[in-house]
């Protein structure tokens, strides 16, 4: 075994589903019968008709990793799971800041700041403002930083949303099985034994 699969780094899994209630809490329990955390979790639609596509971030050894995918795809209604490291993927999160006006309104440095930062206004009320911005964790961290000294009310961050960097896509993938048109004979059998090549990403 290579220290590659024993060392932990942070992993992105991404869950091809259909819709279905319940889903969720039986994919969670596959984390937490194994005392793993989830460090982050999105779903949302996908880019084919009816499928989700969950977004699931841990830190964890690969090996560790690949059992999970696994154990992931016995469940029903998951069509297909990938996991990909941070640099086989394209990836942010959406952070946002709630700080007194009347404190921004004041220090024009903080304005000066929170452009150097991209951070951009999305609601501006005599009593408070909220900013935006979308990045990496660091980044987004690095903001709470920041505005810590200027009294920061609130701060809230998304869910990781990830694109695989070196992909085709499932929905390709997906219409290679839906290629026979209706009334055509099927060829049985015809896609045993080549699953893995029908489904790597």
């Amino acid at each position: 075994m290579s220290n590659q699969d024993t060392e932990k780094q942070e992993f992105n899994i991404t869950v091809y589903t259909e819709n279905q209630i319940g889903l969720l809490t039986r994919i969670a329990i596959i984390f937490s019968r194994r005392k793993i955390n989830i460090e982050s979790l999105n779903t949302s639609p996908s880019e084919i008709d009816k499928i989700h596509r969950f977004n699931i971030v841990i830190t964890e050894s690969e090996e560790v990793v690949h059992k999970l995918v696994r154990q992931i795809e016995k469940q029903v209604e998951v069509l297909k799971a990938y996991y990909h490291t941070n640099a086989d993927v394209i990836w942010q999160e959406l952070a946002l800041y709630k700080v007194s006006t009347d404190v921004i309104a004041e220090k024009v440095s903080v304005e000066r700041l929170l452009r150097e930062n991209g951070a951009r206004v999305v609601v501006l009320r005599k009593d408070y403002t909220v900013f935006e911005t979308t990045g990496h964790r660091e980044e987004t961290d690095n903001l709470i930083s920041i505005l810590q000294p200027f009294g920061l009310i609130e701060f809230v961050r998304s869910a990781r949303v990830a694109i695989i960097k070196d992909s085709d896509g499932f929905n390709r993938k997906l219409r290679e099985f839906e290629r026979l048109e209706p009334g055509e004979e099927v060829i049985e059998n015809e896609y045993l034994n080549q699953g893995e090549k029908v489904f790597t990403m």
